[in-house]
């Protein structure tokens, strides 16, 4: 699969549900503001989000600027459009089916913890664990939605039985009821769109194909930031042509 670059752009404004470009196309009078990698996660799962220190946000933003070098690493994209093998992996200790028929373009997360990147794991093909690393899991939602997710829980389904906190699931075939669709201007194309993310096994809550990651009443903003940067980190957005 070849993936244009504007393509990417476009699968973040439909993840997000608001629009995303580039920082090198320019940013008047900084007009919107940059979305930092280290934020896209506190933008796409709860109700916060951290961007340039000039800017602050506000819901009626409607658009964000991201700086490619930063917020892509093309390095570690992995096209797993026409992958046929069936071999059985595990990441975190936990079964992985790869997602087959997706492209994965990859965050720059490396580097960007102050526990270092373990919880990644090690890069290129292996069927084992390796110590250290967490789970994989998939989350899908756009930003109205994920206003919600923090003042109330993630009302899909009957999740919402679970409690308050994020949820994800390591089910792609499950997460698929939760991906985001959008047709390119570029290509013509229709294509779905969702996260990959880990999560760090001690701080989830299983509940059948779902992983909850507590998030109770009352917590501060501050704290609410501090569970998720610790609990769950997307590295990956996955498309596929449909």
């Amino acid at each position: 699969m070849i993936l244009d670059a504007n393509v990417r752009f476009e699968a973040l404004s439909a993840l997000l549900g608001t629009k995303v470009t580039s920082l090198d196309g320019g940013n008047p009078w900084k007009a919107a503001p940059v979305l930092l990698v280290g934020g896209f996660v506190k933008q796409l799962i709860p109700d916060s989000i951290t961007i340039s220190a000039c800017s602050k946000f506000h819901p009626s933003t409607k658009e964000f600027f991201i700086d490619e070098k930063e917020f892509f690493d093309p390095g570690y994209d992995f096209d797993f459009t026409n992958l046929s093998d069936s071999a059985d992996c595990m990441r975190g200790n936990e079964p992985y089916e790869r997602p087959k028929g997706w492209y994965r373009m990859a965050l720059k997360v490396k580097g960007k913890y102050p526990d270092g990147d373990a919880w990644l794991g090690t890069n290129g093909w292996r069927s084992d664990s390796v110590p250290g690393e967490w789970p994989v899991s998939y989350h899908g939602t756009g930003l109205e939605e994920a206003r919600g997710i923090i003042s109330s829980h993630y009302k899909a389904g009957n999740r919402q039985a679970y409690g308050r906190g994020i949820y994800s699931t390591p089910d792609l075939h499950e997460a698929k009821n939760y991906c985001k669709t959008f047709t390119s201007k570029i290509t013509g194309k229709t294509y779905t769109v969702i996260m990959q993310n880990r999560i760090k096994p001690e701080k989830r809550q299983i509940h059948g194909n779902y992983w909850l990651i507590p998030v109770p009443e009352g917590t501060s903003a501050e704290e609410e930031k501090r569970i998720v940067e610790s609990s769950i980190r997307p590295y990956g957005v996955l498309i596929k042509e449909i």
